[in-house]
């Protein structure tokens, strides 16, 4: 109750503008019921930098009013506000004028920059975002749908003169939107089910000025005529008069508001993941098979012949590989406190990937709401605290230490600092490009709070009861004497932790692969069902590779198997870094200092979260592997 009490006194001091509330369908019933439309961010895949659609000289409304933001947007670096497009419902709209606008030299330096960088408008409509309709060139007519949705669209196009090779930047300043709509035969009423855009550039031409009554000789309203032939385009240039229209048009369709994000996810047939996915799964079938039959099976033999000898001496003989080393199995090994920080980190993040992939295969987690991932993933791994202090402070106490509370220390702040240091560096990169896309003061200090007040004592209360239970007995005892062991050339061990890690990564390969594209490409990602998949074989397929490959080290007389088993599973992280630069290098084309920087520096927050996360797998299925094998054998 008190937990409860402090999270929500903590949630209260959330900035207004923070909201966790979800969306009910609106009901249009009358026709000519007002549909505004908002603006949001101008986004760029070349760049990765967001800005204020109005920091370009687009029509603004007389008073522009910012949108409330959930937390998960306020991440994101949305920026949500009214705009001069606003829609009556049923009631179409050709070549209607917005405004006019004369570039200066300032602003028009800015239309060509972000026409360069390929910045993209995005716009809202009901909570579904504006899209551009693209065809799928190679799925043929009747198999399926045969169109994708590509949210945004372009601020304007680059292209050549005749006879030249200087590039001009033209402007879309006239949109064709199409508004499709549901009408629910039971109410009559009628729900916003889709929303596309067709972008034009077109210098438009007028004898008088008359605001939004207007006549252009660029268009014929009256005959449903968007533009004549032979218009030129609108070119970006200082001291240039730029006319922004658009035309609206409505569509009524069978697809069901419940439905209507269906379109969204659409990309075509793409039998890449079920191939990963069945290629996967007989991976963990083979491997499974290797071992149960060179693991399992030898060690059942092994265990069985051991314990019918009679006499001291014949167990002496018969102590060879990983019996022999039974007096320093279970040795303290290097930089203890370390592996116990790790393991409790690792425990924490692993609650947190489980729960919240949960709620998204079971559909907690709706689409409409971006940025909505992020939310219950903070929450989760706030609370998951406790664990991660349980479970450090259990091996701790297996490793004979005292000072608990210079362990629950280290948990609370090892991966969490590393983590802020490098965000607070990447914002104040951002800041420096007065970029939208940095995280809010507001935002950083209510989830700083929210983690000093919530996580910070969940973990000191869960290391207080994981030191307070009694210590968990080793099977066999330890020597006084270290055993000595065999020279290894350091290759022998590297390539195998590495080569598992390896294995590991290739599983998630093609996921990861999707994850990537969703993100710096901003498109939608929704193969939760596919991802759940795969993690459940990830910790399968973790398990098994660390329990195979530490028997192997320890019939090789190695012992210090306890950071071995870390890094064979936690270098799979290396491995994802890696593919990380691969990715970098031939999807996207960031170009600018800061872009790479800002890529690389989150890279490297989930790659070290995807090394603590696999690693505590790899231990844990180490940790019961050694003692249940050395608790099976009857040891003097």
């Amino acid at each position: 109750m008190h937990t409860l009490f402090v999270f929500l006194l903590l949630f209260s001091l959330v900035p207004s503008s923070h909201s966790l509330h979800g969306a009910a369908p609106p009901d249009y019933k009358n026709k000519g019921d007002i549909l505004e439309v908002k603006v949001n961010k101008l986004s760029s895949a070349k760049t990765q930098l967001p800005y204020d659609y109005y920091s370009l000289r687009h029509c603004k409304p007389p008073v522009i009013i910012n949108s409330s933001l959930s937390l998960g947007q306020a991440l994101r670096g949305d920026l949500i506000k009214n705009s001069v497009y606003n829609f009556k419902m049923k009631e179409a709209e050709y070549c209607k004028v917005v405004c006019r606008v004369k570039l200066d030299e300032a602003s028009a330096k800015s239309f060509k920059e972000k026409i360069d960088d390929e910045y993209q408008i995005n716009m809202i409509l009901d909570d579904l975002p504006v899209a551009v309709v693209r065809k799928m060139i190679d799925v043929p007519d009747g198999r399926g749908q045969s169109n994708i949705y590509v949210p945004g669209f372009q601020v304007g196009l680059k292209a050549y003169y005749a006879g030249s090779n200087e590039g001009r930047q033209f402007i879309h300043n006239h949109l064709s939107f199409k508004v499709k709509y549901h009408e629910d035969p039971g109410t009559d009423y009628a729900h916003i089910v889709g929303f596309e855009v067709t972008p034009y550039s077109i210098a438009h031409e007028y004898k008088d000025w008359k605001g939004e009554k207007t006549k252009l000789l660029t268009c014929t309203p009256a005959n449903n005529t968007v533009f004549r032939d032979g218009n030129a385009l609108q070119e970006v240039d200082a001291d240039r008069e730029v006319v922004f229209t658009y035309d609206v048009f409505f569509e009524s369709t069978e697809v069901k508001w419940g439905s209507r994000w269906d379109t969204y996810h659409y990309m075509g047939d793409d039998p890449v993941h079920w191939f990963s996915l069945i290629n996967s799964l007989i991976f963990v079938i083979f491997l499974s098979g290797v071992v149960a039959m060179m693991v399992m099976r030898t060690l059942y033999k092994d265990i069985t012949n051991y314990n019918q000898l009679d006499t001291k001496d014949e167990s002496r003989e018969f102590e060879t590989g990983w019996k022999l080393v039974h007096g320093d199995v279970f040795r303290l090994p290097h930089n203890a406190n370390i592996l116990c920080v790790c393991v409790g980190n690792g425990i924490q993040l692993f609650g947190m990937t489980l729960i919240t992939m949960i709620f998204a295969l079971l559909g907690f987690l709706s689409p409409s709401s971006q940025g909505e991932l992020n939310i219950p993933m903070a929450l989760l791994w706030i609370f998951m605290g406790i664990f991660a202090g349980y479970s450090s402070a259990r091996l701790y106490k297996i490793f004979k230490g005292t000072e608990w509370e210079k362990i629950a220390l280290l948990t609370v702040f090892m991966f969490p600092a590393i983590c802020f240091g490098i965000i607070f560096m990447l914002n104040a990169l951002i800041w420096r490009e007065k970029s939208c896309g940095a995280v809010p003061f507001g935002t950083m200090f209510s989830l700083g709070l929210m983690w000093f007040g919530i996580s910070v004592p969940l973990v000191f209360v869960g290391s207080y009861f994981g030191f307070k239970r009694p210590a968990i007995e080793d099977p066999v005892k330890t020597n006084e004497i270290r055993r000595q062991i065999p020279k290894l050339a350091w290759y022998k061990w590297v390539l195998p932790v590495l080569g598992g890690g390896f294995l590991l990564f290739a599983v998630v390969s093609t996921e990861f692969f999707s994850i990537l594209t969703s993100i710096w490409l901003d498109q939608f990602y929704s193969s939760f069902g596919f991802l759940f998949i795969v993690f459940i074989i990830l910790l399968v397929t973790t398990c098994e590779i660390a329990i195979l490959l530490c028997y192997f080290q320890l019939r090789s007389e190695d012992y210090n198997w306890w950071w071995r088993a870390y890094l064979t599973a936690g270098s799979s992280a290396l491995h994802m870094f890696t593919y990380s630069i691969y990715y970098f290098l031939t999807r996207l084309w960031i170009e600018k200092f800061v872009s790479t920087v800002l890529y690389f520096g989150y890279m490297l927050i989930v790659s070290f979260a995807f090394f603590l996360l696999t690693g505590t797998i790899g231990f844990c299925a180490c940790f019961w592997f050694v003692r249940k094998i050395y608790s099976s054998v009857k040891f003097d």
